[in-house]
């Protein structure tokens, strides 16, 4: 599935492509520090052209056997975020996982509120889902509004649900029937 849905005037969320590794290594080190108390600690090969050429071969791969949608928000050639519908389970649940960031640069500004709003459309319309689920740290109050501002509903805290930052860490659940 290639699609480009414009986000703002400058900025349009679309499936990742096999040339993205690069701008990908890039606004991933761009970010580091802002995306590590959030994020799983990497290898250090994740930062680099080669390590995000393997991260796309396997989201790509994931794409074209339906079990995610993996986006970018991009402006012109540079990434600005990801947003990805993941563990995409189909039969009697069709049900999402949702996982995303945005840039440092780029936060308050909307963006990812808008994004995940264009992903739900997409994970009804043209993935057909039922329900969307996210998790965030019990203390993301930043994610915790776009979820909101999307009508996703809380429903409970998961004890030392992911390994976050080094640390096995409690999160609040999300969902939204869609």
């Amino acid at each position: 599935m290639d699609f480009s849905c414009e986000i703002s005037e400058d900025v349009v969320l679309r499936a990742v492509r096999e040339l993205d590794a690069e701008a990908l290594a890039a606004a991933f080190q761009a970010n580091r520090s802002h995306l590590a108390p959030w994020e799983p600690v990497r290898p250090e090969k994740f930062y680099t052209v080669a390590g995000q050429q393997e991260v796309v071969e396997r989201r790509r791969a994931e794409l074209y056997a339906g079990t995610a949608l993996p986006m970018v928000l991009a402006r012109n050639d540079t990434i600005v975020g990801l947003l990805t519908l993941s563990s995409i389970v189909r039969g009697a649940f069709q049900n999402a996982h949702v996982g995303y960031w945005i840039s440092h640069a780029f936060q308050g500004a909307g963006l990812m509120t808008a994004a995940l709003g264009a992903a739900v459309t997409i994970a009804k319309a043209d993935l057909g889902l039922h329900r969307l689920e996210a998790a965030t740290l019990v203390h993301n109050t930043a994610s915790q509004r776009v979820l909101e501002k999307n009508g996703f509903e809380a429903y409970g805290t998961a004890r030392a649900y992911l390994d976050i930052a080094g640390q096995w860490q409690d999160h609040r659940m999300y969902q939204r029937i869609i």
